[in-house]
């Protein structure tokens, strides 16, 4: 089973239910855990992973031999990102905006483009809480995350339960994360900046026909407009997190739940029951 924790927006606990959730059910099960919040990972705070090997993840960016081209723009009608433009007698790779199809190089009819990796970032892998733990680490600067994400979730083993902290947000990167789950438990908080990226959120979810759950982190703070919305939308709300100080206290200092409250271990197991049935 894959499940994927998501929100609309960041700062509503995400990495808090998917963390909680890994610990609480991997004495039942044998667990994959995706950090693939790639541009700010911060499950390892939590789970505080041994770390046994790190790979590079890379595109192909064009390049082309200025002497060989013929200017015949072939490969600027071919590419659909906009990546390659022609100004004069000047070619110009605007590397950012390539996605590393290759397809520019596959209709240059002089042969004039050839390709050279550029590393996006890293893969982490390792252990953790006795399972297996994955996160990905985009450089600094760069622009793309989606393609470290689509290399984390070629690692997912069939054959365990896979959990997939998700990046926070609407865009590619999230999408990506959410695309292929059997389930997407979407954590928001009860205040009208939460009831709108939820609704957002649920809205990218059900594009790629996954199943929505809702955890309601920090319940106590603000009114009832979201558990309203998800009755009207005939979605679960499968857990309520109050607004405490001890919960507050705890993650402050990188701690679970389940570790220093037993009674949330159970909890988060029937947050698991609940979205499995």
């Amino acid at each position: 089973m894959r499940i994927t924790i998501a929100s609309g927006k960041g700062g509503t606990g995400k990495t808090t239910v998917a963390t909680n959730l890994a610990i609480a059910v991997s004495g039942k099960f044998s667990v994959q855990f995706l950090d693939c919040d790639v541009e700010e990972p911060n499950a390892h705070i939590f789970l505080k992973p041994q770390i046994e090997q790190t790979r590079s993840v890379e595109k192909l960016l064009p390049e082309v031999d200025e002497e060989l081209c013929t200017r015949c723009g072939e490969c600027v009608k071919a590419c659909e990102f906009n990546a390659i433009a022609i100004i004069g007698r000047k070619i110009l790779v605007y590397n950012d905006l390539c996605h590393g199809c290759g397809l520019c190089k596959m209709v240059c009819p002089v042969g004039a483009i050839n390709e050279h990796p550029h590393e996006l970032g890293v893969i982490e892998t390792g252990t953790a809480h006795g399972f297996s733990f994955a996160r990905g680490l985009l450089n600094v600067g760069e622009a793309m995350s989606t393609p470290i994400i689509h290399e984390m979730k070629g690692m997912i083993d069939p054959k365990r339960l896979t959990i997939i902290d998700a990046p926070p947000g609407t865009g590619c990167p999230t999408i990506a994360a959410i695309k292929d789950a059997d389930v997407a438990i979407l954590v928001t908080e009860p205040t009208p900046f939460g009831l709108h990226d939820l609704q957002a959120a649920v809205g990218v979810a059900r594009s790629v026909e996954v199943p929505v759950f809702v955890v309601i982190n920090r319940d106590g703070i603000g009114d009832d407009r979201v558990e309203r919305y998800c009755q009207e939308e005939n979605i679960q709300v499968a857990m309520k997190i109050p607004f405490a100080r001890e919960i507050a206290k705890l993650y402050s200092q990188g701690t679970t739940l389940v570790d220093a409250l037993p009674e949330w271990k159970e909890r988060f197991q029937a947050l698991y029951e609940a979205v499995a049935r």
